[in-house]
């Protein structure tokens, strides 16, 4: 008599991609632990280089690995199929990335105070041709 966690075996791709996520939500945790750590401890009248560069690179890492799971989510949802998951991860990451970019450079427009809906719709503009260009290639 099998048990039902012997009889099912486990796929080695299955595990991998799984410990894959979880990597970059552990991450992910850890870079809005320290994006939340940089808004709270930080003032930026007073260390204005160091405030701001931590904070976009805190924010830009905090992002790149929500975006990268919300993608890998969503595709999931939508039924990727198995042997596609890892190609599903690597789009997602370099969909994440691209998403962060855009919203780095939307705040930081917006810090600069040039920002308005034609320059935020530009860069999502240019983001989407980037990846259509991409996707085109792969």
């Amino acid at each position: 008599m099998n048990d039902s966690k012997h009889a099912k075996e486990q796929d080695p791709l299955e595990i991998g991609y799984k410990r894959y996520c979880w990597t970059i939500a552990i991450a992910s945790i850890l870079t809005w632990s320290a994006f939340i750590l940089v808004i709270l401890k930080l003032d930026p009248y007073e260390a204005t280089g160091k405030a701001l560069s931590l904070f976009s690179i805190s924010l830009f890492f905090a992002l790149i690995g929500t975006f990268t799971l919300l993608g890998c989510w969503i595709r999931h949802l939508l039924g990727e199929e198995k042997d596609a998951k890892y190609h599903a991860l690597s789009v997602s990451l370099r969909q994440g990335v691209l998403l962060s970019v855009c919203t780095l450079l939307c705040v930081t427009f917006l810090i600069l105070g040039v920002l308005t809906w034609w320059n935020g719709l530009l860069i999502v503009a240019i983001a989407v041709l980037l990846e259509a260009y991409l996707t085109s290639r792969g």
